[in-house]
């Protein structure tokens, strides 16, 4: 088989999976420049007989989307600087550290991974309600600080086990103290790695529905995706409103992927090649 058989093999497949995985954003954008009717005509159509770009400011006059957004940044900000810099810490210690049962208390970490959400809800959510920080930012905040999550934990340790350490040893005998390894020699290093964890932080936290929505009440403190509920009525929905304000959501993960996607699959790469 020639080379360029074998290469237009290899993309056929790759061509279809990417149509199949665009094909729901197409299908939304389409939806929202439709009036209501249009998106449930059987046989659907693939392009609406008048584009209805009303539909996105109709997402202004009856959502109060510059207080959501707000309220989407105060929280996203702190997370992924918290889970950032907190996985960070972790995953260097795993990686560079020596001490006691360290192997075990990775291996929990790991095991975090595989416990269902579902599991720990009521007792978490009973701790914040005890502590009287329920329909407050702080139950969706303050945990980035814990740790960073089992996941951000493993992809930093893999990228610090990848680094020589050689390095620590120079350092070492120049007199310098961890913390200052840290923060002077590794950090640089493993800026792919931070990317990712603050790419993989924002996408959570911006698509989050089920967390804002346990702990947050009063409305004047939802985020956009809580918000998006506003449309959802008791009889009947805006579902071409809803699905412009949907499409205006995908807009920041598109732009944040596409300039920091260089960041992105340099960090998986080398993240899932290094050995520790």
């Amino acid at each position: 088989m020639s080379k360029k058989k074998a290469r237009l093999m290899m993309y056929v497949p790759l061509i279809f999976i990417g149509i199949v995985s665009i094909l729901p954003f197409l299908w939304l954008v389409r939806s929202s420049l439709m009036n209501s009717t249009e998106i449930f005509e059987f046989p659907p159509k693939m392009l609406p007989e008048t584009f209805m770009f009303s539909n996105y400011l109709k997402v202004f006059e009856v959502l109060d989307f510059k207080l959501y957004l707000t309220n989407t940044f105060i929280i996203i900000i702190p997370v992924i600087f918290g889970n950032v810099i907190t996985s960070a810490f972790s995953g260097y210690a795993f990686a560079r550290l020596d001490f006691k049962f360290k192997n075990f208390w990775f291996a929990l970490v790991i095991a975090t991974m595989m416990l269902p959400s579902a599991v720990t809800l009521i007792p978490i959510f009973m701790m914040w309600s005890e502590l009287g920080y329920v329909d407050t930012f702080v139950p969706l905040i303050v945990p980035a600080f814990f740790g960073g999550g089992g996941f951000n934990i493993f992809l930093m340790r893999q990228f610090f086990a990848g680094i020589p350490k050689e390095l620590d040893e120079a350092a070492i005998l120049d007199g310098a103290t961890h913390p200052q390894i840290f923060f002077r020699i590794m950090l640089p290093l493993v800026k792919p790695a931070m990317m990712v964890v603050g790419f993989f932080t924002f996408m959570n936290t911006w698509n989050d529905f089920f967390s804002p929505l346990i702990y947050l009440n009063s409305p004047e403190k939802y985020t956009l995706a809580l918000g998006l509920m506003q449309l959802k009525g008791q009889y009947s929905s805006e579902w071409n409103t809803m699905m412009a304000a949907s499409t205006l959501m995908t807009i920041p993960a598109l732009l944040i992927f596409f300039f920091g996607q260089k960041y992105f699959v340099q960090g998986i790469s080398i993240g899932s090649g290094t050995k520790g």
